[in-house]
């Protein structure tokens, strides 16, 4: 869950994570650690028509979602991070 200062969503005030609750580290509107963001916009042919989806996971609630999974994440070396 993201908190804004303003209403435009100019600059980020907090990070908070969606599963366990704990607050993620930001410093002047810059968050300075790992998070996953999750955005989906439901469609037809779904149970939410017509509605989004938004959160934000710690990278520890993100590791323990994956671990889960039955097919694992594709996972790819990068060398330049932004």
């Amino acid at each position: 869950m993201r908190i804004y200062f303003d209403e435009n969503k100019n600059e980020l005030s907090a990070v908070i994570c969606n599963k366990c609750k704990r607050e993620l580290k930001v410093e002047k509107g810059i968050l300075k650690e790992g998070c996953f963001s999750g955005n989906i916009q439901f469609g037809y042919f779904s149970n939410k028509d017509g509605r989004k989806h938004s959160f934000d996971l710690c990278e520890e609630c993100y590791d323990k979602m994956i671990q889960e999974f039955a097919i694992p994440v594709e996972e790819e070396e990068i060398t330049e991070l932004l």
